[in-house]
């Protein structure tokens, strides 16, 4: 059997349980906007109201989702879950990002319809809401902010806090326009205007969650330059068969064989393999390397190989 080398580096996590905690919050708060909302939205003849609920309860279920992720991804792993759930967050942001843009798309069809008839709004109802919609959403922007920088999946309940915060904000406009002008065409249109938002945040979102799940190679990475790099140390011959991926927001994973020169003992391999997993993890944030010392073996010495 080949020696193989593999090491950890791990950043420390912050502490999770006040990311859970915050979550919560932002929970309870969304469930009780979508159904002031929802209810709001029917009494008032409110297509933007109503499509701010819908765009709310999309929240709720993403945010629960989230709240789950975030929980799964601190189980342990075990003999049939090798990696545990570290995955978990990255699913969820990737259902969140899908789940927004199908909302879009029946709120755009919506809308094209009440454009072609538009229909009279209780503006009352929609202002005290709309505010109601801002304070609540904005309380819980502020509570995910700080970790919505660093976790793809509190960037997914981030983001949607902050579109509703931002709906709710025109929608509140509208409200007042709709009060003292009787422009009741400002209702479709808001509703069109939320729903493109929607898909232009969401699209990016699912693109990038995508790319983790199909374990493509992160785009700040230049898989030759790190070959190049690997090469200019000790007696390497060539590097190949090179896998690089993410496995979930902190961890990026890197396996290739190394052909050497030399039939070395495996005590200077190990030198050799710190100055490797030293190198990937200063210059290019790797850190989990494994990898398979070879020599003279007859096998395919190509960069990328398709197993």
């Amino acid at each position: 059997n080949t020696p193989m080398g593999h090491t950890h580096h791990h950043h420390n996590h912050h502490s999770h349980d006040l990311k859970g905690r915050n979550l919560l919050i932002s929970i309870i708060l969304n469930v009780v906007i979508t159904l002031a909302q929802a209810i709001g939205g029917v009494i008032s003849g409110s297509l933007a109201l109503l499509s701010d609920a819908v765009h709310n309860l999309s929240d709720v279920i993403s945010l629960i989702i989230s709240y789950a992720a975030n929980a799964l991804a601190h189980k342990q792993a075990s003999t049939n879950k090798t990696f545990g759930y570290k995955r978990a967050e990255i699913i969820a942001a990737f259902v969140n990002s899908a789940t927004l843009i199908i909302v879009a798309v029946c709120l755009i069809k919506e809308a094209i319809e009440r454009f072609l008839s538009p229909q009279d709004v209780g503006t009352g109802i929609v202002i005290a809401l709309s505010i109601l919609g801002i304070l609540a959403n904005g309380f819980s922007v502020l509570l995910l902010k700080s970790d919505s920088e660093r976790n793809m999946n509190m960037r997914s309940a981030y983001l949607h806090l902050f579109t509703d915060m931002m709906a709710s904000i025109a929608v509140l406009l509208g409200g007042i326009l709709m009060y003292f002008f009787g422009w009741f065409w400002i209702d479709p249109l808001l509703t069109l205007i939320i729903a493109l938002y929607l898909i232009y945040m969401g699209y990016e979102l699912l693109k990038n969650s995508t790319r983790v799940l199909m374990l493509f190679t992160p785009a700040s990475i230049e898989v030759k330059q790190i070959v190049e790099a690997i090469c200019r140390l000790g007696p390497i011959e060539n590097v190949h068969h090179v896998h690089i991926w993410q496995l979930n927001e902190d961890e990026l994973h890197m396996e290739a064989h190394i052909d050497f020169k030399e039939d070395i003992a495996l005590s200077e391999f190990d030198r050799i393999l710190v100055d490797i997993e030293k190198l990937v993890y200063e210059e290019f944030g790797i850190n989990h390397v494994n990898i398979q010392p070879e020599f003279e073996k007859c096998d395919s010495k190509n960069i990328i190989v398709q197993d």
